[in-house]
């Protein structure tokens, strides 16, 4: 293991932001590359990689064969594939970026090549190691291989029962942030926060994202996986972060609340309009359906839920930065909380040790009490089903996405007369679940439950003091489920409530058409915009889109992913078995999108829905992820681009904000149809 230098992660994080930001970066006709160019390397270096990275991939392929008898060892694997990709990346897509890097290729594949010979051997001597430890996974999206780094404190013992704390780090942006990069900085620093007796978890998040979209299932596959090896407590878990680590803190904070046992937000962004006005002096021009997709990520919106989740921010008193924390602080307070700011006297972007000793005492005494899973009362907002989780409440459906919903859950009151009482807000269906020996209600007694102006029967709780009973309204009354709820019929829930890049945050195949596109113009923007999503995945999500010829397609390819289909139904022969089965019509002549009608010569469909051949996966016609190469610039504009469809207009060529004109767009309803009111502001 290489020693370690304690090199603050913040200055690692500042470097990398130097490239970022700034009035050049509003200009969308002239946009640079993320990642950049790399600087070029020596002939004799370049060769020397090479074959290192040949012998070390021979070294994984033979490992892969024959450990196949060795389970536990061959799910060990991606523990030596992460040094492979890191440099074969670097080689083949011109990522190295400091003259040093080629010293630190050698390094990783001296410690590949190590850890091969150590489980031929059948041996893994990193999974007991403490100090720094970088592992690697292998994530269900794509099947790309993923680091991430890990703190292992020298407390932990193999085999030991005792559970460890563990807070998240999440790094700050890095335009240069490449897996040779944050491989060979997570052997070497332990960054900003240790604290004792607790594993820190640093995603590598797929790049420079502030883990949204495919970098938020990342630190879940990260966390996941961490479990599998390590004794971590459920209810200590902690998140952190600074600069855009910051603002990936807010996200996790606000949206995945109850799983948290406190969050220490520092600087970074918390919303988009307010902060590129602020940050960026952007005049922002968003479309409506852009405006209300602000709501996805935007973490003033969900300011509410922060009431289940202890929070600490920091901000540096001369940040511009600092911004994040006011308009939180703001938000919280319109919801009657009153936010925790440490705020670094004289400080610009950077920690003060003061601030530091303040914020890890108040985190540390939060995080040892713990958080509680199963709170008396609970309160939840949210815009779409795709958080639709606070504790014991979980939400099923809404009256109408994009538009705030509320639950207010309460049986503190109650255990007197056995009864939870629940207000509700746009919410159209929802279940109380607790587990094996929390269900604080009398298990001799039928609980009376109260929700809204309705008395709805509820079930009675099991012997083991387990509950689950879930609700629907129907008009302005809410009834029991008396059995589970029919998964077959179309509505708009969790995990397929769109929009288009949702279907990116799970496992997708990308479907090539074979066929002859209808109309040369058609075919031709299919095949760039194909290529374009394929190589921006690439370069910003850090994986190898899985790729297959339409006929190529199996039975199990529809079961397992997200299906992609690129094209029309001329030159797509599985986007041909979907004709009739999608709410919008697309033939040889026309587009047709409720009463509106486009000719199909200059038009073509882009859109998410769920799949007709298998509804518990999406179909997604013609679009990868929605934000394009101008939005890359500054992360607070990273959000969805487009909603659940869009007519594009191919007159107009794709630039780097949109895939062309949009002549239409908008939102399916909660039974994914279309209506009059899809393609109008709400």
């Amino acid at each position: 293991m290489t020693p370690r230098r304690f090199v603050s992660i913040l200055a690692l994080a500042i470097a990398h932001a130097a490239f970022a930001d700034g009035p050049t970066d509003n200009l969308a006709e002239k946009v640079r590359r993320i990642p950049p160019p790399g600087i070029k390397i020596s002939d004799p270096d370049r060769a020397e990689l090479t074959e290192g990275v040949a012998k070390l991939g021979k070294e994984i392929d033979a490992l892969r064969s024959e450990l196949k008898s060795k389970p536990a060892l061959l799910e060990l694997l991606p523990d030596v594939e992460i040094y492979h990709k890191a440099v074969d990346w670097a080689l083949r897509y011109d990522e190295f970026f400091k003259t040093n890097e080629t010293r630190s290729a050698r390094a990783l594949l001296a410690l590949g090549a190590e850890r091969a010979q150590s489980l031929r051997d059948g041996a893994a001597p990193w999974l007991s190691a403490t100090d720094l430890v970088v592992r690697g996974y292998v994530s269900r999206i794509d099947g790309s291989v993923q680091p991430y780094g890990l703190v292992v404190p020298a407390s932990f013992k193999p085999n030991s029962s005792h559970q460890h704390r563990l807070d998240f780090w999440f790094h700050g942006r890095g335009e240069t942030l490449s897996e040779l990069d944050f491989i060979y900085g997570r052997q070497r620093s332990a960054g900003e926060f240790t604290p004792p007796n607790a594993f820190v978890l640093h995603t590598y998040g797929r790049y420079c994202n502030g883990n949204k979209f495919a970098g938020e299932t990342d630190a879940f596959e990260a966390l996941e996986h961490v479990k599998k090896f390590y004794p971590i407590d459920e209810n200590r878990l902690v998140v952190r972060g600074f600069s855009l680590g910051g603002a990936a803190c807010w996200h996790m904070a606000v949206h995945h609340t109850w799983r948290w046992a406190a969050a220490a937000p520092g600087a970074g962004f918390s919303e988009t309009p307010d902060f590129l006005k602020v940050f960026q002096n952007e005049k922002l021009k968003p479309s409506w359906f852009e405006q209300k997709l602000w709501h996805l990520y935007d973490c003033t919106d969900w300011a509410l839920n922060l009431y289940h989740c202890p929070t600490v921010a920091y901000s540096g008193e001369n940040d511009k930065q600092k911004q994040a924390a006011d308009v939180m602080a703001t938000a919280m307070s319109k919801v009657g909380l009153d936010l925790t700011h440490i705020i670094g006297p004289k400080m610009g972007h950077s920690y003060d040790a003061a601030s530091k000793k303040e914020i890890n005492r108040r985190i540390d005494s939060i995080a040892e009490l713990g958080r509680n899973p199963v709170p008396p009362r609970v309160r939840l907002t949210t815009w779409t089903l795709k958080y639709n989780r606070m504790h014991w409440v979980v939400l099923d459906g809404l009256d109408r996405h994009w538009e705030r919903a509320t639950v207010d859950a309460d049986f503190s009151g109650g255990l007197l007369d056995n009864s939870i009482r629940i207000t509700t807000k746009n919410v159209s269906a929802f279940t109380l679940t607790f587990e094996a020996g929390q269900c604080p209600l009398d298990n001799t007694k039928t609980p009376r439950v109260f929700i809204d102006s309705s008395k709805p029967s509820a079930p009675r709780v099991k012997s083991d003091r387990s509950w689950t009973a879930s609700f629907r309204k129907s008009g302005s009354r809410w009834e029991l489920l008396e059995e589970a709820d029919d998964s077959s019929k179309l509505r708009k829930r969790h995990g397929l409530q769109g929009p288009i890049d949702d279907a990116f945050m799970d496992s997708f195949l990308m479907v090539r058409p074979t066929g002859k596109a209808q109309h040369e113009k058609v075919g031709a923007w299919v095949n760039s915009e194909m290529n374009r999503a394929i190589e921006q995945w690439r370069r910003q999500f850090r994986g190898d889109a899985r790729v297959k010829d339409d006929f190529a397609v199996t039975d199990a390819d529809i079961s397992a992913h997200n299906l992609v289909l690129w094209g029309d139904p001329a030159s797509n022969k599985l986007l041909a078995k979907l004709a009739g089965k999608l709410p919008i019509d697309w033939s040889e002549k026309h587009v047709k999108a409720g009463k509106e009608t486009f000719p199909a010569t200059g038009h073509a469909v882009v859109m998410i829905y769920p799949n007709p051949l298998n509804p518990k996966k999406y179909v997604v016609l013609n679009s990868g992820f929605t934000f394009r190469e101008y939005d890359q610039l500054n992360n607070a504009r990273q959000v969805p681009k487009l909603p659940d469809f869009a007519i594009i207009d191919l007159s107009q060529p794709p630039n780097s904000r949109t895939p062309g004109g949009i002549a239409s767009a908008g939102f399916f309803d909660e039974r994914w149809e279309l209506t009059s009111l899809s393609t109008k502001p709400w």
